[in-house]
This record gives structure tokens, sequence and C-alpha cells, in this order.
């Protein structure tokens, strides 16, 4: 795996330990040009990093050691983590995103990632089920990586996990319950349940588990999806 070094002021000076590596969150850029993504993560005034940047062409520019605290998460809640720069690796793919002209990721993008997670994986001991979006763990704010990330594509080879069709056809319910629809996502992971943002938890659950419709309304196979990773939700 060939890693250009780009490094970025944007970090704390102090070094954590390995092992309060957790997480790996994903983001997209957001900007217009990979070269303006660059310019503005190595840019002091502009306060944010990551550690890893992969544009359209599948390179991969390291801009953060794993072991300092890179500016990528924000405000930002997983199970009972808060504010998850202090446990994890961010990676950014250069993207447009939602503003500019929301782009596919490029088959060379996405396989540069699978193999630069399977690498931080291994290297700090990160689970499936911590592989996650910047749009789960900042719901109201986020929306990154977005509908079409291929979040499915990832967990075949061996990244995050993502539930199946099949099994979410053999769940028998016949209508979904906004208040255990909830406490589903509460099970998973998800917080900011108690904002009245309700419909953009929605929607950026739809962005990740079912992306052909995104309407942010509760639906049925939604909700069966909410109750088959709530189920799932122990698994390590």
């Amino acid at each position: 795996m060939e890693i250009s070094k780009y490094y970025s002021p944007n970090h704390y000076i102090k070094l954590r330990s390995s092992k309060s590596i957790t997480f790996i969150i994903i983001h997209y850029t957001g900007m217009q040009s990979e070269r303006e993504s660059l310019k503005k993560l190595i840019n002091v005034k502009s306060k944010v990093s990551c550690h890893y940047l992969i544009n359209r062409k599948g390179k991969i520019f390291k801009m953060v050691k794993d072991r300092n605290i890179a500016w990528h998460a924000g405000k930002s809640k997983w199970k009972n983590y808060v504010n998850l720069n202090k446990n994890s690796i961010g990676i950014e793919l250069v993207n447009k995103g939602h503003k500019f002209g929301y782009q596919s990721f490029t088959s060379k993008q996405i396989s540069s990632l699978v193999i630069l997670c399977k690498n931080l994986k291994k290297k700090h001991g990160i689970k499936d089920k911590f592989i996650l979006g910047h749009s789960d763990i900042a719901p109201i704010r986020k929306i990154d990586p977005g509908e079409k990330f291929p979040w499915e594509y990832l967990s075949i080879k061996g990244v995050g996990i993502y539930p199946k069709k099949k099994s979410i056809d053999l769940l028998s319910f016949k209508k979904p319950k906004k208040k255990r629809f909830f406490k589903n996502l509460y099970k998973v992971g998800y917080r900011y349940i108690h904002t009245g943002s309700k419909s953009k938890i929605i929607k950026n659950f739809q962005r990740k588990y079912r992306q052909n419709k995104v309407t942010g309304q509760l639906d049925l196979e939604t909700y069966k999806i909410s109750e088959f990773l709530a189920q799932k939700s122990n698994i390590s």
C-alpha cells in the first residue's frame, strides 16, 4: 500500500495510545476540488484535518499520524463515546459533496479505502461495527459520506457491517413503530435521538441503509432494517 505524506499541522501534539483508537470515521471532502480540499486541511486557520485523504484516482495521502488526534469529527456521539476525535481515525474521500455536485465514488478510490481500512483494523484492533460515517456520529449536522457511498460493497470486502436484504425480508412486521424505531437506533449506537430533528436522523439512516429511497419518512422497510440491526448490535 503506497501512501504519500502531506502532513497537516492541525492536530493535538500529545500522542494517544494505540488502544484508544477505536473507530474509523469516513467523510467526503465536500469541496470543489482536491486542491482546495488539501489546501483547507493544511491551513492552520481552518482548524480541520484528517488522518488520511484518498483522491479520485485512489492515491492515499497521510496527513496526520495515527497516534495524533486529528480534527475531523467535531461534536459527535456514538454509544458511550463523546467527541470522537480522540478515539478515531478520520478518512476523507475527495468528492464535491451535496453542495457542489455530489459524485459517485470511483472504483479506485473505494479499492484504496478497503485496503487502508483493513490495514488500520489489523494495526489498531478496530472492530467492523466501529467503522462509521460522519453522518452516523453527527446525524443532525452532517450527511457525509452520503447515499452514494457503497457501504454494502465494503462489508462484502470485509470492512464494516451491512445487513443482507434476505435477512431483512424475513422479518414479519406489518407496520412501523416510531418510538421503537428510535429505541432500535439508540441500541445500535445512534445518539441525538431526543432532538427536534428526528427526520434528519431517519434520512441519514436511509442514506446508509436504504439508499434507493431517502425520504426522511419512517416506512416499513426502514423500520425492519432498524429491527435487524438492533438484534445484531451486540455482535463484535
